[in-house]
């Protein structure tokens, strides 16, 4: 844990903020410009952040982050776990808490911390029970997540920064993606990352038709595919990407998100559904294709003018039925299509190198 200064150098009292988003992946990743856009304006901050499970995992180590608490998986089951975390929050004597989920458990949260000042979302936006806990609500703005949550910055007097992720690489994954990309042929080779994964089965995009994406990248780009996996339910989908891609996709070992940021740092394209190794491709700098259809594109797709986003219906319903939907608003997206995309995509990064 890094320390930040107490005081200023006119002896004022630092700012001790706390940033409060407890889940999954995805969001987490969508949270990380907050902590760096506050460590941008306010250098002597001190910043904390209170995570659940293993989405803190991609905000060990961060630079923009003084303090990471975190907690298990639905701690707040355990009345015990409850009290660990409130000791722990306490300690560091937060002023201000940022409540980017605004959920019931997030606001308590963000309650038990001690924070005098607790910002959450006004309306609809403050879901649950979330408005009762905070004392100064906000409207956010902003068509993407990531700029929703960076709005709600100006109570800091933080006004439209720039997005960063600044994600740090640690010298374990760095290995493993180099040594992979060694004993597969790949080293020094330009090559696309294939994603078919997602946590909700509606969220999946067929793996013979990355299959043939593969194919379509190797024979138009000269880019050989990595097919990855994490959980052991997805490696059938990665086995199957590489029987359909005539020899031209390689399996990955399986990998820990961490390992998956490092072998996107050095790939020249990402294609995958809405999930946390999508997000985390963005955050680490790879021009990335994204395919929606339980998830709206223009509200969580790949973030940024180099990337690209795919939705040709939107599976409307609340998040238990977009779940529970079935694939036919991913197929609705045609090979074709995200062929076109990745050729545009890529397109734009040799002419972003040239220039």
């Amino acid at each position: 844990m890094n320390q930040a200064p107490a005081h200023d150098a006119a002896g004022v009292r630092s700012p001790r903020i706390l940033i409060v988003r407890l889940t999954a992946i995805g969001d987490v990743i969508h949270g990380i410009p907050v902590a760096c856009a506050i460590r941008d304006a306010l250098p002597n901050a001190f910043i904390g952040w209170v995570v659940e499970g293993t989405a803190g995992d991609v905000l060990e180590g961060h630079r923009a982050i003084d303090a990471l608490v975190r907690v298990p998986r639905r701690y707040w089951k355990s009345a015990r776990e409850v009290w660990r975390m409130r000791q722990r929050l306490r300690s560091l004597n937060f002023d201000t808490a940022i409540d980017l989920q605004c959920l019931t458990k997030s606001a308590i949260t963000a309650w038990l911390s001690g924070a005098r000042k607790r910002i959450g979302k006004a309306g609809s936006e403050g879901r649950e029970l979330s408005g009762w806990f905070h004392n100064e609500l906000i409207q956010p703005s902003g068509t993407h997540v990531i700029e929703h949550y960076l709005s709600m910055l100006r109570p800091l007097g933080i006004s439209s920064p720039a997005v960063r992720f600044d994600l740090p690489e640690r010298p374990g994954e760095a290995a493993f993606a180099d040594n992979f990309l060694r004993t597969s042929g790949l080293a020094g080779a330009r090559f696309a990352v294939l994603n078919p994964g997602a946590g909700w089965p509606s969220k999946v995009w067929p793996a013979e038709r990355y299959g043939a994406l593969a194919r379509h990248l190797f024979q138009k780009h000269g880019l050989r595919s990595v097919a990855v996996w994490g959980l052991p339910s997805e490696i059938s989908l990665a086995e199957s990407i590489v029987g359909a891609s005539n020899e031209h996709a390689l399996l990955a070992p399986p990998t820990t998100m961490l390992e998956l940021a490092s072998l996107c740092r050095r790939a020249a394209l990402f294609v995958g559904s809405d999930t946390g190794p999508m997000h985390l491709a963005v955050a680490v700098g790879t021009p990335t294709i994204s395919m929606h259809g339980p998830s709206r594109a223009d509200w969580c797709g790949a973030y940024g003018p180099l990337n690209a986003r795919m939705q040709i219906r939107y599976e409307a319903g609340s998040s238990l039925e977009r779940r529970r939907a079935d694939d036919s608003a991913m197929r609705a997206i045609a090979i074709p299509m995200v062929e076109r995309a990745c050729d545009q995509v890529l397109a734009l990064q040799a002419a972003r190198k040239c220039g």
